[in-house]
């Protein structure tokens, strides 16, 4: 089976990272997506989503030091149902995105040139070896090598979106 999402949006809080015991970093927040379109009658209509997202180990980390509440990023990962009970004793779930790439598109002075990342499965060596290749800023020759040989890790699809189109 294919379980695959990829979101294009704002992040509605900042990042709030927790470590296990193991020490691995999981960072939660939400990200917000909206869609336009015109009614038959042709009214202008939007629907905006509220999608809670986590992010594991180095990604986490990496996320938790640059996006913050309002930072624009695209993230592709994989559906998850959250189960848990409550307090009252109540049988709770909720769908949420555990992300495995992320690329930062925020524009503006807060991110300069953006940035991607991208993580499997976390506590696999593919990962090490993609987070020893993650650079924030243009790499160095050093930096280089590690990211050509690094080809495992899928592609994330260009969208061309307007800063318009996002909800915030």
């Amino acid at each position: 089976m294919y379980n695959k999402v990829i979101l294009v949006g704002n992040l509605t809080r900042d990042i709030e990272v927790r470590y296990t015991q193991s020490g691995t970093a999981i960072g939660n927040t939400g990200i917000a997506t909206n869609r336009r379109w015109k009614d038959q009658s042709g009214e202008q209509k939007e629907e905006v989503m509220f999608i809670d997202i986590t992010f594991f180990g180095r990604t986490a980390e990496i996320a938790n030091q640059y996006l913050h509440k309002g930072s624009k990023v695209l993230v592709e990962g994989r559906l998850v149902l959250e189960q848990w009970t409550a307090q009252d004793g109540t049988r709770r779930s909720k769908h949420s995105v555990t992300v495995q790439e992320m690329k930062m598109l925020d524009s503006r002075g807060d991110n300069p040139g953006g940035g991607s990342y991208s993580s499997s499965s976390y506590g696999t060596s593919a990962q090490q070896q993609q987070e020893s290749s993650y650079s924030h800023t243009a790499p160095t020759a050093a930096q280089a090598a590690p990211q050509q040989q690094n080809t495992s890790a899928p592609s994330v699809p260009e969208i061309d979106i307007d800063e318009d189109e996002i909800p915030f």
